[in-house]
């Protein structure tokens, strides 16, 4: 048979008493040519692309991969072709045999020619098109004239399509580094790439989008939708189960019963539906007043469904698929079930700038722009950005002011906004917006939550009529001119009330600036660590991926940054204060603290929002460390730390029973702990605390428990720092509890050769862990699955630790540290 002729060269160049690869076998699938692309640890890191043709897997080496990016051609040289089966081989190729490494199956799937595939392969100019887990759309094989090597080498292209993405946006490769064997075969069938199988969870929280101050740069990228006078409404139908939630959660399938029969109608498959309910006025344009009267009146046969999103689907999980993708799969979905009831939202195909003067010429709220190639998360992201026609956001009543002349009910509503302390401030009045009706119905539900003191922290002015003041339970909707120097609204209009938002949600909304469309790596295949070769683009990228994740941990805290600008081997440096630097304070995404924090130096830095983060990785800042305090509570730390760091001859076996004996020790004190690696040698304990003790406290505290573990088991532990001390013992460092003093993030990448990272874990986790550094910069998308995971319940397990101090006889933290406020 010709494909046993044609692994001829396979088979020579292989022993197959050594090695584990197939000798022969698999068979073509009926209607389906097969693909698959090996990662290969060989002499050097390189990826096998193996197309079936003609009954072998043809193949070509590619030494750094595909890319999404047209413009870029990857070197392909061919190789010997391969057997089927081979398509499906993950192992370690033995020493001193040919290709002698580790292999992964990081993508397969089905390929489908464009044109005739044996006479492109013969004449080296083979276009296809790719259905895989990682690689879809267009591409081409092309060979280079005019070589007459023994390994023929081709060049790999992507072709212009839906899916091609430049290379210093994404990197394929890089974002998506691990085995995809566990994963069925991607078919034809239409479900998007980069969907893997899960069950349909209970409950989803909806991605929510970033309000801006202008366009973005690169509007090519973006897709634009229509800003819904309405309310958020995730549908999940699991079968005949159908439940309609809110974007906080609140289920509201009992308020939609005429929706959810509409739904029932269209037998959808089941998943999460992503949308937002609205009432049309006679203009065919949503209206916010009009949807508020449905509920008012429980009239709700007029709402209608407009969906714009599938994050579950029939089976699959759809999050990690880019938007278009998506997208794609609930229009095909919809069209076959149309519903006047249930509609999809419509993408503008114009000029951004038509698109937004259109919305606003309708009187519209403003427009959604998302990024095409966007995953679904559950939070708050640059991904999806809100334009405003003009600023609309929703305030707290906490009050209103008599009628004057004609009008009946309220003058004016006198309205607030939380604080980051929790303060309810006052934010000026609206009285205009209201009719008859409107006006009737706010001064029945303010009568009914009447107070007789003011809920605002801050004054109202001079020149307020009577106020009466009421609970702020009440949440109103306003668009405005501006915000004044004494933050302040002018020129507001009410647009009406909101059911589906908690009041103490309410805060003033800051419009980002204008997003960028790229971060500019500078130097990015500059290698930063050369026992793996690890670049600059790539611990870039790296953060890019968990940077969501990492967010958790920074959010609101001071930071000190490590940087490395010569990489691991070079000079490093701390920066935890926002001196003149070249190019320290001009840093996107960053904010200066205030300067009483740090009495005698400049102001300490906090990582605002994803772009700071990703900022400082490209100005060489390798590892991030944070405070054991929130900036707006500074002066009571809010966790405590115990590093354990182990000494000269320690095994890992017994780093690991010291943490055990330090959760146990902990437990008896009635402290709750969480674990994570050090990204290093060692492990971090972390017990959450209630801010209430102040600096001295918490690290007298520690220390003593430290030199309770010291006396206990001398063995083991040791009191003081230092190598000498440490020897065949491990040093639990308190000293990560003092003022100013910093500990490694979770998720941060450490200046060390291997590149770990700081991972939180779950204690029952902790016997399969091989080290400090069990996961690293090229591993983290094994864990990402787990994510924060391990640290549920957090923030709620936060205690006090005057009991605790009292069990180990230290002293009360009520006289040490409440008492000096």
């Amino acid at each position: 048979m010709a494909s046993h002729e044609a692994l001829t060269r396979y088979k020579a160049k292989r022993n197959f008493s050594i090695t584990p690869e197939p000798v022969d076998g698999g068979e073509t699938a009926e209607g389906a040519l097969t693909f698959v692309v090996q990662k290969h640890w060989a002499s050097h890191l390189h990826y096998d692309f193996r197309l079936e043709l003609g009954g072998t897997m043809k193949s070509w080496a590619v030494p750094k991969g595909p890319s999404f990016d047209s413009k870029v051609k990857r070197m392909a040289v061919q190789v010997e072709d391969h057997p089927i089966s081979y398509s499906s081989f993950e192992g370690t190729i033995p020493a001193k045999q040919y290709g002698a490494g580790k292999v992964m199956v990081w993508d397969n799937g089905t390929w489908r020619p464009q044109g005739n595939p044996r006479k492109g392969y013969r004449e080296g100019n083979l276009k296809f098109e790719l259905h895989g887990h990682k690689l879809h759309g267009r591409w081409v094989l092309v060979r280079m004239k005019g070589k007459s090597e023994k390994q023929q080498p081709w060049l790999l292209i992507k072709e212009k399509d839906q899916f091609a993405r430049p290379s210093n946006q994404f990197s394929v490769v890089d974002e998506l580094p691990g085995s995809v064997k566990a994963l069925p075969a991607r078919t034809d069938s239409g479900m998007p790439p980069a969907a893997t199988p899960a069950k349909l969870p209970a409950k989803l929280a909806p991605q929510l989008a970033t309000l801006v101050e202008g366009p973005p740069s690169d509007p090519a990228n973006w897709v634009y939708e229509i800003k819904f006078d309405g309310y958020r409404l995730l549908t999940r139908i699991d079968g005949a189960d159908i439940k309609l939630f809110t974007r906080n959660g609140n289920d509201w399938t009992s308020k939609l019963v005429p929706l959810r029969k509409a739904i029932a109608a269209l037998k959808l498959p089941s998943g999460w539906y992503d949308g937002e309910i609205a009432v049309l006025n006679q203009d065919n344009v949503p209206d916010f007043g009009a949807l508020q009267q449905a509920f008012a009146s429980n009239r709700t046969r007029d709402i209608v469904l407009y969906l714009f999103d599938l994050p579950y689907f029939d089976g699959y999980d759809l999050r990690a698929a880019p938007l278009a993708a998506r997208r794609a799969v609930l229009q095909r979905v919809l069209q076959k079930a149309p519903s006047e009831q249930v509609r999809l939202s419509d993408v503008f195909d114009a000029p951004l700038k038509s698109v937004i003067a259109s919305a606003c010429k309708l009187g519209l709220e403003g427009v959604i722009a998302k990024r095409r190639d966007s995953t679904y998360g559950s939070q708050r992201s640059a991904n999806w950005i809100k334009l405003k026609c003009a600023q609309r956001q929703e305030f707290v009543i906490g009050g209103y002011t008599e009628p004057q002349g004609a009008r009946t009910g309220i003058g004016s509503l006198l309205l607030g906004v939380y604080d980051d302390q929790g303060a309810l401030r006052y934010a000026g009045t609206v009285g205009t917006g209201f009719n008859e009706r409107t006006l009737q119905d706010l001064k029945r539900k303010l009568d009914a939550l009447a107070a007789s003191t003011s809920p605002f922290s801050s004054p109202l002015g001079k020149g307020k009529r009577r106020p009466h003041w009421v609970k702020p339970k009440l949440v109103a909707e306003v668009s405005f001119g501006e915000w004044t120097r004494s933050h302040h609204i002018r020129h507001a209009v009410f647009r009406g009330l909101r059911a589906d938002k908690a009041p103490k949600l309410v805060v003033r909304e800051t419009a980002a600036p204008a997003l960028s469309s790229r971060l500019r790596v500078t130097h990015a295949d500059r290698v930063i660590d050369a026992s793996t070769g690890i670049t600059k683009i790539e611990l870039v990228r790296y953060y890019g991926l968990v940077v969501d994740l990492m967010m958790t941990h920074l959010r609101g805290r001071p930071v000190s940054l490590l940087r490395a600008p010569n990489g691991v081997g070079g000079e490093q440096f701390f920066q935890k204060h926002a001196q003149k630097v070249a190019g320290s304070g001009k840093l996107p995404g960053f904010r200066q603290l205030d300067p009483a924090l740090s009495p005698g130096h400049p102001p300490m830095l906090e990582i605002a929002d994803t772009q700071g983060l990703l900022s400082a990785a490209q100005w060489n800042v390798v590892e991030f460390h944070t405070l054991n305090a929130e900036s707006k509570t500074f002066r009571h730390p809010d966790r405590m730390v115990f590093d354990l760091d182990p000494g000269e001859g320690v095994p890992w076996m017994q780093v690991k029973e010291a943490a055990q004996l330090v959760h146990a020790f902990l437990q008896q004190l009635g402290l709750p702990s969480f674990l994570k690696t050090s990204g290093g040698k060692g492990l971090h304990v972390v017990v959450p605390l209630r801010r209430l003790h102040d600096w001295d406290s918490v690290k007298g505290f520690s220390r003593a428990v430290v030199v309770h573990l010291a006396k206990t088991i001398p063995q083991r532990f040791v009191a003081r720092s230092g190598p000498k001390n440490r020897v065949g013992r491990i040093f639990v460092d308190y000293l990560r509890n003092g003022l100013g003093a910093s500990t490694i993030c979770a998720w941060s990448a450490r200046a060390r050769p291997g590149m770990g990272i700081s991972v939180p874990l779950d204690w029952s986790e902790l016997k399969s862990v091989t080290g400090g550094d069990h996961w690293n910069v090229r591993t983290a998308h094994a864990r990402l699955d787990q994510g924060n995971d391990p640290w549920q319940g957090y923030a709620k397990a936060a205690v006090s630790l005057t009991s605790a101090m009292r069990a180990l006889g230290h002293p009360s933290p009520i006289r040490r540290g409440l008492r000096r406020r």
